[in-house]
């Protein structure tokens, strides 16, 4: 609240005090007092563009904006040291009143011919403008994206860096958008200080895009258990780890597990728990393989959708279970199969399991030293003895696995389910987590906001997205439904691309993504 009447009062002091600037400045005082004409006017005399108009529009950029037009006063009536400029920055609730009614006179911008300020006067505007151009094109257009664990190999790479596109869905207007330039959700320098502040957000809105996301598209998301992370461990699931030691230890910063630091395993404290909101959730990738209101099952590894097989993208990989007479040539493997050494690792019958293309493990079998190769498949019913019910809806009603799982219903904005004790935990987390709404359920009935519920009506569209690499994937069959709000863009290219061990792939530079 009281971030809030800051707020307020610089507004309220700006209003009261650009009548008088304008007056100086030879234009009318009423203009002061006509909201957007009166942004157009000052503008104007301050020697900026009138499309400048449009970045005040943009949460977290108009913010910007207000900063550099609160110096832009000063210039304008003759105060131009780093000194004035300063103190309009963090001050304005005094600054601007106090310069403004002034004995002074409106003496204009500073005119090209005649810049001398300080150094640091003229790389501050430059940075600062710089900054809100980088901003808008990021949060409206296009923004640099990382590939960073093989859940989308063969088709997308460790090492590739895509540009994400916002247009293709629309641009999600900023939710969060008091946060450190050009960072998520952590400080650089830092694992887990927030870049961001809570005190002031926005409403999920999003602007007109090209169209929604398609079977197939290759799409950029906020992680739907993203909410909640664990600090030393945010390549994990908070959730999955609840249910594996139980909240009271995994709030504990104290509580130690094993982790990998360094390329060694090592006990590791949590180190505390961190929330993030909708737009700072970890940025994952993944393939779109049904909309909502489609029906998806899996079974025996193939995906099904609305009763048709779904087939694996050409590059994307299932794993295989070998029995071998001798280890594989990890430099061979690497040069015929572009399969790396982290690939390759033991399975739960003691041989090695690989994730192959269909056409690497047609070849691969034949090799002198394969004595079998089995596609791996997880039947129903298969629990591992590590985790407590990791598959969704991650509820002990349910025996799914990765390979053999649903039928389920993707929800579609509109459409009406009816609940049971059965049903609810399929879509218990998009009724109370994402699209807000209390829930419980007292002596076998389902209470919605208060009111018994016999049915549940879906807010928004969700999506059930997929890794290519389908047995090296952390997906919606761990954890359910993408939210449209989640949707963040479709990657579409990549602009630069190296291999960890072999260096750059020449050939991939400023490849579509398909």
């Amino acid at each position: 609240m009281i971030p809030y009447l800051f707020l307020f009062a610089y507004f309220a002091v700006l209003f009261a005090s650009l009548w008088k600037l304008f007056q100086k400045a030879g234009k009318p005082a009423w203009a002061g007092f006509v909201p957007g004409y009166n942004i157009l006017v000052w503008l104007q005399i301050s020697g900026k563009p009138w499309w400048w108009i449009f970045l005040f529009l943009v949460p977290g950029v108009n913010l910007l904006m207000f900063i550099l037009m609160n110096v832009n006063i000063s210039i304008v009536l003759g105060e131009r040291s780093f000194k004035d400029h300063l103190i309009m920055t963090f001050l304005p609730w005094v600054k601007i009143p106090q310069t403004v009614f002034a004995n002074n006179s409106y003496v204009g911008p500073i005119p090209v011919a005649e810049r001398k300020r300080g150094l640091l006067g003229q790389w501050g505007d430059a940075i600062l403008f710089a900054v809100i151009v980088a901003t808008v094109f990021r949060t409206f257009t296009f923004e640099a994206f990382t590939i960073p664990t093989p859940s989308m190999e063969k088709s997308l790479l460790v090492g590739d860096y895509l540009f994400v596109s916002k247009l293709s869905y629309g641009p999600r207007m900023p939710m969060t958008p008091v946060t450190f330039p050009f960072t998520h959700h952590t400080m650089p320098l830092s694992t887990s200080t927030p870049s961001f502040v809570n005190w002031f957000s926005q409403p999920y809105r999003r602007l007109p895009g090209f169209g929604s996301p398609q079977r197939g598209d290759a799409v950029v998301f906020n992680f739907p258990e993203g909410d909640t992370v664990v600090a030393n461990f945010q390549n994990q699931s908070y959730y999955q780890l609840v249910r594996n030691y139980g909240r009271k230890k995994i709030h504990d910063p104290n509580f130690r597990m094993l982790n990998m630091v360094d390329g060694q395993v090592r006990q590791v404290p949590t180190g505390g728990i961190l929330v993030r909101p909708l737009d700072k959730k970890e940025n994952y990738i993944k393939r779109c393989v049904a909309i909502a209101g489609d029906s998806l099952e899996v079974r025996h590894g193939v995906v099904y959708v609305n009763g048709e097989a779904q087939p694996l993208p050409t590059e994307g990989q299932l794993a295989y279970d070998f029995v071998l007479k001798s280890k594989f040539n990890e430099k061979r493997m690497k040069e015929l199969f572009d399969i790396s050494p982290d690939d390759i690792g033991p399975n739960e019958y003691g041989g090695v399991s690989i994730p192959l293309t269909a056409d690497a493990a047609e070849k691969l079998k034949g090799f002198d030293n394969v004595v079998s190769m089995t596609r791996q498949e997880h039947p129903r019913g298969y629990s591992n003895e590590y985790q407590k019910l990791p598959y969704f809806p991650n509820h002990p009603d349910y025996d799914w696995t990765e390979d053999n799982f649903g039928p389920i219903y993707i929800p579609k904005k509109g459409a009406t389910v009816q609940l049971n004790e059965r049903v609810l935990p399929l879509y218990e987390r998009a009724i109370r987590v994402y699209e807000h709404n209390d829930l419980e359920v007292r002596d076998g009935q389902i209470f919605i906001n208060g009111q018994p519920a016999l049915s549940y009506t879906f807010q928004q569209d969700y999506f059930w997205l997929m890794g290519d690499n389908r047995h090296r994937s952390q997906d919606a069959r761990f954890w359910g439904f993408v939210p449209h709000d989640h949707v963040v863009g479709k990657a579409v290219l990549v602009w630069f691309t190296k291999d960890p061990y072999t260096g750059i792939r020449w050939k991939r530079l400023f490849s579509t993504v398909k």
